[in-house]
Formats: C-alpha cells, structure tokens, sequence
C-alpha cells in the first residue's frame, strides 16, 4: 500500500513555522510584502491568486492584489511592475500567468526585479539555479524536494525520470534532482516510447498537463510518483496527470490531487517572500 504524501499537512506545518518567523521580523520593524498582478478574467487564475490571498494573510504577509483589466497594454503593466520594483513596501512581485494573448510574457518576467521574482522565473534567477547558486527558485519544484525531504526519499543514485520540459516545472526540477545526486531524464510529448522511459524511474515527476495520462504501464514497481497536474475531467472532477487509482496499488509514495503539489507551491512562494525581505536588508 502506497504511502500518500500528504503536500496540504505539510504545508500547514510549513506555513505555521513562517508565520513564527515573520512575527519575529515584524517585531524588528520588516514586514514581509507581497503583490499579485492579475490581468483578467481567467477563473483558474483567480482561485490560484485567492488561494495565495488567504496564505498571505494566514502568515502574516502583506498582500495586495491588483486586478488589471484584460484589455490593459503592455506598456501599462510594465510601468506597472517599474513602480513595484521601486516600492520598498513590497519585497515580492507576482505577475499571474497566462497573460491575454497581446502581452508579452518574456518582457513582463523581465520587467520584474529579479531580487523580487519570488516565482523564480527571471532567467537571471533560472541561470543562478542552473549554475547551483540559487536564490529564487520555481515554487513547484522547489515544494517538490521539499516532500522529498519530509518523507526522507532519499534522491541519491536514484534514475528520476521527469515528464514535461517547462521553465515552470520540468527543466528547474531536473536540476534539484541532479542537485541531490539523481540521475535524470527530462522526457517530453516527442519522447520515443515514452512508457518504456518512464519505467525506469525510481522517481517519477509528472508535469505533462495532460488528465490522467500516466497509466500502470508507465510505472516501475515500487517507485515514488509525484503528480504535478490539475486537470479537470469530463465530470468537472479535479484530476492529476496520473491514474491514481490504477498507479497507486504499484508505487511506494504517491501524491494525491488535489492536496499534494499545489499547497507546497503556495508555501513556496510565500517562504521566498520571506527570504526576499530579509535580503532586502542587506
């Protein structure tokens, strides 16, 4: 019987030992800030931006969201951004993606002050991460090792294979595990007999954005499987990228969807809003 990673418990640990800490720096005078840039109306985004509203809050961040109409330019939100980047009260700027299809999204992650990218995706934060010098890194994989390490996997000489070669989640997460000693596989959607691959791994991480795709073929016995996606299915139900009723039965450790990946991101980004501010103290 799999054990199942419990990401919402651990997050719930996490998060109370950050609030611990930032009612220490708020008695030193720094409160930790953090704004969210939302542009539009896209409900995924909304409950994600909610979600870390009450996280925030819980933990003693301060929040602001900014809700940005879908029409805005591109050059409004970047003046935007400029005057965050300025603002001493916020050491975190969050721009929401996707962006509507007329703004560019490279030139916005560019925009933002890389010491206050608290997603991690500023290519100047993506090469100190690739160069083993990380100080903001992507939050979802960065929450990832996290549960690796509450659940003592050890990652060591263990074949990781990572489905999925996004900036977000797959090329970042193939890093950290080659960090801890891993070797590793990035596989993708051109991935020639991808099942095949996909049984060789000790630790499977799966980032495909695709509902239940990964079935009892791809899994080696005994192996940890941590499912990235959220994915809706023709019942409305929330599923990952895993079959978790046919996979579970096979593997060691599991996470479930929802309440494993998606509380350890949120926890992520407020632990680096956290590290920003103290930074920001030079």
């Amino acid at each position: 019987m799999a054990t199942i990673i419990d990401g919402k418990e651990l997050a719930q640990k996490m998060q109370s030992e950050i609030a611990t800490e930032v009612e220490n720096l708020k008695e030193k005078g720094l409160q930790p800030g953090l704004v969210v840039l939302l542009v539009g109306e896209d409900s995924a985004s909304q409950v994600y931006v909610r979600n870390k509203e009450r996280a925030a809050e819980k933990i003693g961040i301060f929040s602001r969201v900014e809700r940005l109409p879908e029409t805005i330019s591109e050059a409004d939100l970047l003046t935007k951004i400029a005057a965050y980047n300025q603002d001493p009260l916020f050491h975190g700027i969050l721009v929401q993606l996707p962006l509507p299809k007329h703004i560019d999204e490279e030139k916005v992650l560019l925009a933002i002050d890389p010491r206050k990218d608290v997603d991690g995706f500023h290519p100047m934060n993506l090469g100190k991460l690739l160069a083993g010098e990380a100080e903001m890194i992507p939050c979802t994989p960065y929450g990832i090792m996290k549960m690796f390490a509450a659940y003592d996997i050890d990652l060591e000489g263990k074949t990781a294979v990572v489905i999925g070669r996004s900036n977000i989640v797959g090329k970042p997460m193939s890093i950290l595990l080659l960090e801890k000693n891993a070797t590793v596989t990035i596989t993708h959607s051109r991935t020639k007999d991808l099942p095949a691959v996909a049984r060789t791994a000790d630790i499977l991480v799966v980032a495909i954005g695709r509902g239940e795709f990964v079935t009892e073929e791809f899994i080696k016995p005994g192996a940890v499987v941590i499912d990235v996606g959220m994915n809706r299915n023709d019942t409305g139900k929330l599923v990952g990228d895993v079959d978790f009723k046919a996979v579970e039965p096979l593997v060691d450790f599991i996470t479930p969807v929802p309440g494993g990946v998606g509380p350890m991101t949120i926890t992520m980004l407020m632990q680096q809003t956290v590290e920003a501010a103290k930074r920001s103290q030079g």
